[in-house]
């Protein structure tokens, strides 16, 4: 897109979409295969009853994985092209249809796990549908092609790989972690684990600045890039971390203030009301100050196709910071849920030093993505 080379980048799209299914069939083939097993090494010995809702639930989910991995193939292309706002509106649509199914599902159908899954796999399916029909629209700059979707350019999914390996695997080990920091969490006391439950919901909302500005330093840096206008893309990056900042402290000051308001919602003991509050400032500060430099800051760098750097850097603050540190500070130091969260700051700060270093270095600059 940067270089103006809109037959080429609808080629690029097509195979995208081409890789993403076949990938994703095979991974809900292996989810269908061996849900109970997976569950089971990833969860060990569960309730006989959990252990039927969960499968129930993967299995289902495992249906939705190809439409997951098509409406995720065009929404791509649309964030490429800076037309967020389809996105957004699918999204919307999708949304509203999932929880009406699920308010069906489990209070009209009374259909349990299965009454909350069907709703999901309906709406994901909407969305894969949706978004491949206007991927289809002549007037987009990008635009899918049926004969390049079944054919296969092993130079052009080369380069994607390049992108999406890297990237993969790094999700792949922050989601693990996720799980083994679960399991650590639950080794506290009740009231805890209900604190670190409920923060987390409100930290996903403190979020949501520093994520909403991700896609635009993909779209800006990206294009920059491609059309290897290096001052410009330095001139955005320094643009675009300047207004992250600006927002994230102004969005997580606000959910801050407004946290007394979020609690009524809830059902707790004072303790864990306390509990939270620390749990929100904690994650609120570092979230406005280190997360815009851990999280926007390392999707220009990739970008820029500096994938492999923001890869190894990223596991390594998530093992050595956020793993290795929750459990130090969590259990070995009787800090608990605290010790969770500073755990995961000291993840962001890590990150931010190294990814600041890697934008000030200049070495991006010597990369290309395609």
């Amino acid at each position: 897109m940067g270089r103006k080379e809109e037959e080429n980048a609808g080629e690029a799209a097509s195979q995208l979409l081409s890789f993403s299914t076949v990938f994703s069939l095979a991974a809900a083939l292996i989810v269908l295969a061996g849900n109970e097993m997976i569950l089971r090494m990833m969860f060990g010995r569960v309730e006989d009853s959990v252990m039927e809702a969960c499968v129930t639930y993967l299995r289902i989910s495992a249906y939705s994985y190809p439409a997951l991995a098509v409406y995720n193939s065009g929404a791509a292309i649309y964030r490429s092209i800076g037309k967020t706002s389809v996105t957004m509106y699918l999204s919307v649509v999708s949304n509203v249809i999932n929880v009406t199914g699920n308010i069906i599902g489990v209070f009209v159908l009374k259909a349990g796990v299965a009454g909350v899954a069907y709703p999901s796999l309906i709406a994901r399916m909407f969305s894969a549908v949706a978004i491949t029909i206007l991927c289809f629209r002549k007037q987009n700059e990008v635009v899918y092609r049926k004969c390049q979707i079944f054919e296969w350019n092993g130079r052009l999914m080369k380069n994607i790989l390049k992108i999406a390996v890297p990237g993969g695997f790094e999700n792949g080990i922050f989601q693990l972690v996720k799980v083994a920091l679960s399991s650590i969490v639950a080794l506290f006391g009740t009231y805890q684990i209900a604190a670190n439950g409920v923060a987390q919901s409100i930290w996903s909302m403190a979020a949501l600045a520093g994520v909403a500005m991700g896609p635009v330093f993909i779209t800006v840096i990206g294009q920059c890039m491609g059309n290897r206008d290096i001052e410009a893309a330095e001139q955005y990056f320094r643009k675009l971390m300047k207004i992250t900042v600006l927002i994230s402290l102004v969005w997580n000051t606000l959910i801050f203030v407004l946290l007394p308001v979020f609690l009524r919602f809830y059902a707790l003991s004072p303790e864990t009301k306390k509990l939270i509050v620390w749990l929100v400032l904690i994650h609120n500060v570092f979230n406005a100050l280190a997360f815009p430099f851990s999280g926007a800051l390392s999707n220009g760098l990739r970008a820029a196709g500096d994938v492999k750097f923001t890869m190894y850097a990223s596991i390594i603050s998530t093992i050595a910071g956020r793993l290795l540190l929750s459990y130090l500070l969590g259990v070995v130091w009787n800090m608990g849920v605290i010790g969770i969260a500073l755990a995961m700051v000291c993840d962001w700060v890590i990150r931010a030093v190294l990814f600041f270093w890697r934008l000030r270095s200049g070495k991006w600059k010597e990369l290309q993505v395609i």
